[in-house]
């Protein structure tokens, strides 16, 4: 690969660190008894409220429709997505240094194979708390209602308009990515170099 193309996959690669600083995912809540919302983020290791006491009050709220609390420390996902975000730092970097194109594309299916489970897993864990609902101690009941948030979009549940979106976090995982197909799309055409072996029999049929 040139060098503006392994200088593109490293800085694609570095982007994804931003994860760790910035949320992955936000859902928020929309109520006329809650004028300035209730807001929840999705971080690479733990989950916060948007304001100070927001998750406590979502919990609170859960409670009267039978609904789970959510404690993010026993949420196993939590504690190993640190460690894949660094496994995929790590890939593209190597990637980078190594310049070859196929290690490019290997870091590729990586992270869109792992962004399309994480995707998956947070449609399970929404599922889970919006459907298994401890019907019997809840508050409110309303027959064959469920509380499963959207992932992505707005969805109304009850009097509550949840909406869910990518947070800067992902939105910046998703520009890696795009940088790393940019990196690959400016490098198309670009021969892979020969062994050195193969390259001094074509340059002298004679070298057995």
């Amino acid at each position: 690969m040139s060098l503006r193309s392994r200088l593109l996959v490293a800085i694609a690669s570095l982007l994804s660190l931003g994860a760790y600083f910035l949320p992955l995912w936000e859902i928020e809540l929309q109520a006329p008894q809650y004028p300035e919302g209730l807001g929840m983020q999705i971080w690479v290791n733990t989950i916060k409220g948007v304001k100070p006491n927001d998750l406590d009050s979502i919990n609170n709220l859960n409670n009267y429709i039978g609904m789970r609390k959510i404690e993010p420390q026993s949420i196993p996902e939590l504690k190993f997505m640190p460690w894949i975000l660094a496994t995929l730092v790590g890939l593209g970097l190597v990637a980078a240094w190594s310049g070859q194109r196929g290690l490019v594309r290997a870091w590729l299916v990586a992270f869109l194979v792992l962004a399309a489970l994480g995707l998956a897993d947070f449609w399970k864990w929404g599922y889970d708390y919006g459907h298994n609902l401890d019907v019997e101690n809840a508050i409110i009941k309303v027959p064959g209602m469920t509380y499963q948030p959207p992932l992505i979009g707005s969805k109304q549940l009850l009097n509550f308009r949840a909406t869910s979106l990518p947070g800067a976090g992902a939105i910046l995982m998703v520009t890696s990515v795009m940088l790393g197909f940019v990196a690959l799309a400016l490098d198309h055409g670009r021969q892979e170099p020969l062994p050195q072996e193969q390259a001094l029999r074509l340059r002298d049929p004679a070298v057995a």
